[in-house]
Formats: structure tokens, C-alpha cells, sequence
């Protein structure tokens, strides 16, 4: 690909990401978010954090097939319980590295 069509795109994406950051601006102003909206976004972090998380959870084994031995897997679980019993995504997170990188050392 040349360099000047490497830009290009660079410029286009950049514009796009201004364009839909500005929309939210532009729509809603000073306004408040419709509680519609507000439900719906509501469910955004839960289900970014499960996009990142689940391929590397199932990347373990070919075939995305997921292993139950692995702290991959041990990880998972305790996150999940503690996003289930604490509702907080922080202590999730901390949690669930904790446990990943406490069974990695132990392996």
C-alpha cells in the first residue's frame, strides 16, 4: 500500500472517530440522555470488558475450544463471581489478575 493511501486512511479513521465522539455532543448538548438510552448504555462496560476477555479465555486450545485446567480458565470464574457478588468492575479486574497471574507464578 503507498504511503500517501497509509495517510488517507489514518485521516479518514481519525475524522470518523471525531464525527461519532461530536454526534453525542452535537444531539444532546447540555440535555439530558433519554432513559432509554441511559438502560442501554448501561450494559456497554459489562459487554466491552466480555468482548476483551472471552477470545483470550478460548485462544488456550485449537479451535477456540476452551480448556478447564488452565488459570485462563480459573481467572474467568473468580471474576465472574466477584462481578456477580460485588457489581464492581474495578474489583473484577483486580480480582481476576490477581488470581491469573497468582496461578501463572505458582505453575
Amino acid at each position: 500500500m503507498a504511503e500517501i493511501a497509509i495517510w488517507g486512511v489514518i485521516a479518514a479513521l481519525g475524522l470518523a472517530t471525531f464525527a461519532t465522539r461530536l454526534s453525542f455532543l452535537a444531539l444532546l448538548g447540555e440535555g439530558e440522555l433519554p432513559l432509554w438510552l441511559r438502560r442501554i448504555l448501561h450494559y456497554v462496560p459489562p459487554a466491552i470488558l466480555a468482548a476483551i476477555i472471552a477470545p483470550q479465555i478460548l485462544a488456550g486450545a485449537p479451535g477456540l475450544a476452551a480448556t478447564l485446567d488452565g488459570p485462563r480458565t480459573a481467572a474467568a470464574i473468580a471474576g465472574f463471581a466477584v462481578a456477580y457478588l460485588t457489581r464492581s468492575t474495578f474489583a473484577t479486574i483486580a480480582i481476576g489478575m490477581a488470581v491469573l497471574w497468582g496461578l501463572t507464578l505458582l505453575r
